[in-house]
């Protein structure tokens, strides 16, 4: 039997009809509360040109579990992401990784890295969402919500990993179609139901161009020739601007040792020395940075450089799989701000950055390295631009996050004296210069190695998930909602218990009931680490399939419903006997997110 895909995304009718089913029922949208839905603010801009195009706030999800999907993406629209780094894209499409691939207990630790889906599948899922947000920009329902003008927002690709991967016909062909997107968007435009509240956009002139920018996951390893070659490929054959993703190992292990054992107190974290023998030297990142961006500019392209990629370390935890893993979070923070301040200094002039502009500089420089609502604006402040958001989205909120991180940006740039974020990065310019700071990187990395240490040191960032002694049984739970939020792929729902089954002997306990959807959960072990109770909610909940042949191939206790007339459940392995349980509480909970509208899977072309 082929290995079963991890995920099975669901189709444009369906991803449509759960929108309108969950905004007539609860006004919601896969979930996520009004209340979390991000709002401009008149007052003070936060946009920014993301290499020339415009974008109307500096944050959206990293390349990783937030933006693989079409409702990852919704989600973070919703939230106020306007720069969206979608999921990398590699020529190897069939991964198998191994389970579980995150580890969000303290800080921040996974191991996978490209995406999850074959590549056409891929780029239907970025077509779907890039459709669906523009008709959102213009659904009635939401526009008080959201703004009559939410402002433009970009898609960048991210493609990995080696020359010949990315230079083959399958990842060539993903980048020119994402460039035009003209024949997917036809075929799609077909799906929209006419009996949908969508309909009326269903002649909508949809752009074409979907991205026309690529960041390059070169991951770690991979030769500065390589590097050198893929970037110039890239720009000269695609006719693209890149960004060049670059590791904390170009700190070398001294000064990486340093901060995070010794300055930060992660004694536990065992580095890699073979990671740094082997990644992009310091030396060479230098002369490289400078000759891809004359190769760049020569052509009328644009580069930038992204901040930073994971650590490389031991996996001394020893709780998912693999010999090694990926550090992020709180520590990484501290890494990639002491990597921009090195830049910077042996780079003068170069970036976009306070102080370097004034000389020319025009390197852009996106950063993703625990960005949290409390160092946004203090990043935006360095210059970066954008902060892309990882393991923030991982905590109990999920995509609710995003909302308050602009509210507490704007906030800094009224604090500031200023309207925007070209005067919150001049107040912290002039901040760093009287301050005696080399760059406003030294400056920001003096506050978070000095004042504002305990947030990124290990005594503060060693509190465990709460927890309660309790068995998680599939009906009722402590209803914390935490499955809900901290799963990316929003495979998680609730619905309200039925009154007919909160009495008698027989009685089903709590107010909420939570529910999965098989074919969005890949097990990545997020809601498992965060749930109070003991036991892993994607294996125990209530499993539902949409897809027979997803359904059958898995094991372990699962319902497969058929929506094509009345409801009809069919259970698997032991799951008889929940099958009338699991009836009633789908049927009379308002407010159920599963269209009714029968199965469209992605496969069918």
């Amino acid at each position: 039997m082929d290995q079963t895909p991890p995920l099975t995304p669901m189709s444009l009718p369906m991803l449509l009809e759960r929108i309108a089913h969950e905004w007539e029922t609860r006004k919601r949208i896969f979930d996520l509360p009004t209340a979390r839905f991000w709002k401009p603010d008149p007052d003070i801009d936060l946009s920014f040109e993301f290499l020339g195009r415009p974008a109307a706030t500096p944050i959206g999800p990293a390349a990783g579990p937030h933006s693989q999907m079409a409702q990852n993406i919704i989600l973070s629209w919703l939230g106020g992401s306007r720069l969206f780094e979608l999921k990398t894209v590699q020529v190897i499409d069939d991964l198998d990784i191994a389970r579980p691939c995150i580890d969000m207990e303290t800080i921040g630790y996974n191991i996978e890295w490209s995406q999850e889906l074959l590549i056409a599948d891929s780029l239907e899922e970025y077509v779907k969402a890039w459709m669906i947000i523009e008709m959102l920009k213009r659904w009635e329902p939401i526009r008080e919500l959201v703004g009559p003008e939410p402002g433009p927002h970009v898609f960048d690709m991210s493609v990995g990993y080696d020359l010949a991967g990315i230079q083959s016909e399958k990842v060539a062909g993903f980048i020119r179609s994402m460039a035009d997107a003209g024949d997917e968007i036809e075929r799609l435009r077909a799906q929209i139901p006419d009996d949908s509240p969508f309909a009326e956009f269903r002649d909508l002139e949809f752009p074409t161009a979907i991205s026309d920018t690529i960041t390059l996951s070169t991951f770690h390893g991979c030769p500065p020739d390589e590097i050198e070659a893929i970037v110039k490929h890239l720009i000269a054959d695609h006719d693209i601007d890149v960004i060049v993703k670059l590791n904390p190992t170009l700190l070398g292990p001294e000064r990486v040792s340093q901060i995070v054992h010794d300055t930060l107190g992660y004694q536990e974290v065992e580095l890699v020395p073979t990671a740094f023998d082997d990644d992009l030297p310091f030396d060479r990142a230098i002369t490289l940075i400078d000759e891809l961006n004359d190769f760049a500019k020569e052509r009328g392209h644009r580069l930038g450089i992204k901040l930073t990629n994971t650590l490389v370390v031991n996996n001394h935890k020893q709780w998912m799989p693999d010999q090694t893993m990926y550090l992020s979070g709180a520590p990484l923070h501290v890494l990639a701000t002491a990597v921009l301040d090195e830049l910077a200094t042996a780079l003068p002039g170069r970036f976009m950055i306070p102080g370097h502009q004034k000389q020319g500089g025009d390197i852009m420089v996106s950063f993703s390295a625990g960005i949290t609502k409390d160092n946004l604006a203090d990043a935006i402040a360095m210059g970066v631009q954008p902060a892309t958001v990882c393991s923030d989205l991982l905590k109990p909120g999920g995509y609710g996050r995003l909302a308050p991180m602009l509210k507490a940006l704007g906030k800094a740039v009224a604090d500031s004296g200023s309207t925007d974020l070209a005067g919150l990065r001049a107040a912290a310019g002039d901040a760093a210069t009287a301050a005696g700071s080399r760059n406003t990187a030294a400056a920001h990395l003096a506050h978070v190695t000095g004042a504002d240490l305990s947030s990124y040191h290990l005594d503060g960032n060693s509190k465990l998930p709460r927890s309660v002694d309790h068995d998680l049984e599939m009906w009722g739970c402590v209803a914390c909602n935490f499955c809900v939020t901290v799963c990316p792929n929003d495979a998680f729902f609730k619905v309200p218990t039925p009154d007919a089954l909160s009495d008698g002997d027989d009685a089903v306990s709590g107010r909420q009931q939570y529910l999965v959807f098989s074919e969005l959960c890949n097990e990545c072990g997020n809601c498992l680490t965060f749930c109070p109770e003991n036991g892993d909610p994607a294996q125990i909940k209530p499993r539902l399939y949409l897809d027979a042949d997803r359904f059958a191939a898995a094991e372990g206790t699962r319902f497969l419903l058929d929506l094509t007339g009345e409801l009809d459940i069919t259970a698997a392995d032991g799951g008889d006997d929940q099958v009338p349980t699991l009836r009633s509480v789908l049927t009379a909970a308002e407010g159920l997110p599963v269209p009714t509208a029968g199965r469209d899977t992605i496969g069918d072309r």
